[in-house]
């Protein structure tokens, strides 16, 4: 099965145009107060009606409450969410009488315990991730042995992704941000660079991985 890409942190219409030309699986919309890349609501939805069919979007949130993330989750007609703090297996049985679409649990990667208490959450997807959002790769090793469908995050750029793919089972997904921009911004040659290596990328035993 195809790896597929998420770009995550979209905020402009500019954002929006690359993601049609170059056509990633998944786009995020981070809807994070304290991050720098905060996103109103009303003005994803907007951006997601621009969007391409096709690509999917996904909304990021950090233990938000349960109304707040239904709220966008309509607002924005989200394909999914990802939650990025605390939230507990509870929280994740509650969310769903709230939203009808999958969620993506992310988790920070310190040591092989954590990847080990991951896979028994309920979520329909693992994210695994360096930091809280910032840009930081992980010793992915560490995820040799899972077998369920997972996102990778953190650190990822179009020059160490053929790596993170080679060492690690092969995930659903790759997730980048940072790795894709030029001062901040979403830069259209990092982009495509990335996304090609995805879907070129062959194994060391020369398996065609997409």
């Amino acid at each position: 099965m195809a790896v597929k890409i998420k770009v995550c942190g979209m905020k402009h219409e500019a954002d929006i145009g690359l993601a049609n030309d170059l056509r990633p699986d998944y786009v995020g919309f981070v809807f994070a107060p304290g991050s720098r890349r905060f996103i109103a609501p009303e003005h994803a939805g907007r951006l997601r009606s621009e969007l391409r069919e096709g690509i999917k979007a996904i909304g990021v949130f950090v233990n938000e409450p349960l109304d707040a993330v239904g709220m966008c989750a309509d607002v924005a007609r989200l394909d999914g969410v990802q939650l990025h703090g605390n939230e507990t297996e509870e929280y994740i049985c509650a969310l769903r009488e709230y939203v009808h679409c999958p969620i993506i649990r992310a988790f920070r990667v310190e040591n092989q315990a954590t990847v080990d208490r991951a896979i028994f959450s309920s979520a329909d997807y693992l994210l695994f991730d360096g930091g809280a959002g910032d840009g930081q790769p992980f010793d992915w090793s560490l995820l040799k042995l899972v077998k369920r469908p997972y996102f990778l995050a953190g650190g990822l750029t179009p020059e160490n992704v053929s790596l993170a793919m080679d060492v690690t089972p092969t995930p659903y997904a790759l997730d980048v941000s940072s790795g894709v921009e030029i001062n901040r911004s979403k830069d259209y040659r990092k982009m495509m660079q990335f996304i090609a290596g995805v879907r070129n990328f062959r194994k060391r035993d020369g398996t065609l991985v997409n």
